[in-house]
């Protein structure tokens, strides 16, 4: 349990950004938004390295994630749909690694690709929430794995893939609706309008423009995790082991 509290404190704040439009408010502006993102990742890491649970060639392995899905981000910007491969990645290293792990995956591998990539505006802050759920909810799923995953373990991580495809989806285009839809009398937001009829609107709005387009990226992940879930969890599996010690009593 104490091992969810940074995480869980992390996502208090990813919610709070999310939520402002279904409370009434409009969406923050992208420098309070920025400003809250980036103290939230610099709190979880400063944390996770001062429990102990982050070390160097934990942070090298955070890197070379972080790299290698900057380069698949580059090389496919447009993907199939809404499917990017960038999410296996990061999908694999929080089932392995834990949630908080799985966190700094996906947020670190969206902060350089987009600085990389030319892609900095006031979306940023939405995906380093987004994708560091997928790598955060992979990690409580592998909560329960055998210690080399096997079929099952691909399995249950290829449904999480497929569900959080969807999740992302939704959570993007709450970025999206505010502003571009404002106003519109079915399917908009405005301010001042409750939580029910935003509900309702959102909804409306997501079915009608995003959710095939999303069911892309939910189809792709769960397929890229069957195809190539097995490998790479066991190295990953191999490596926590090389990484991690257990202090014990002398005899």
């Amino acid at each position: 349990m104490r091992r969810a509290v940074p995480i869980a404190l992390v996502s208090l704040v990813g919610v709070a950004l999310f939520a402002w439009p279904f409370a009434g408010s409009d969406l923050p502006a992208s420098t309070p938004a920025w400003a809250l993102t980036l103290a939230t990742l610099a709190g979880l890491f400063v944390v996770e390295t001062g429990t102990r649970q982050l070390d160097a060639r934990g942070i090298a392995l955070l890197a070379a994630i972080a790299a290698i899905d900057t380069a698949l981000r580059l090389s496919v910007i447009v993907g199939i749909g809404g499917f990017s491969p960038i999410y296996f990645l990061v999908l694999c290293a929080g089932f392995v690694f834990g949630p908080s792990y799985g966190f700094l995956a996906g947020a670190l591998s969206i902060l350089v690709s987009a600085v990389a990539g030319g892609g900095v505006g006031p979306w940023v802050p939405y995906q380093v929430f987004a994708v560091g759920w997928v790598g955060a909810v992979a990690g409580l799923a592998g909560h329960w794995r055998a210690w080399l995953p096997g079929k099952r373990d691909v399995i249950v991580l290829a449904c999480v893939g497929a569900v959080m495809g969807w999740v992302v989806g939704a959570l993007l285009d709450i970025q999206d609706w505010v502003p571009v839809y404002r106003g519109n009398p079915t399917l908009g937001w405005e301010p001042g309008m409750d939580a029910a009829t935003a509900l309702t609107h959102f909804s409306r709005f997501y079915v009608l423009t995003s959710l095939a387009y999303d069911t892309f990226r939910s189809v792709g992940n769960a397929l890229m995790v069957l195809a190539l879930g097995a490998p790479v969890l066991a190295a990953l599996a191999r490596l926590k082991a090389r990484l991690s010690f257990v202090v014990s009593p002398a005899p």
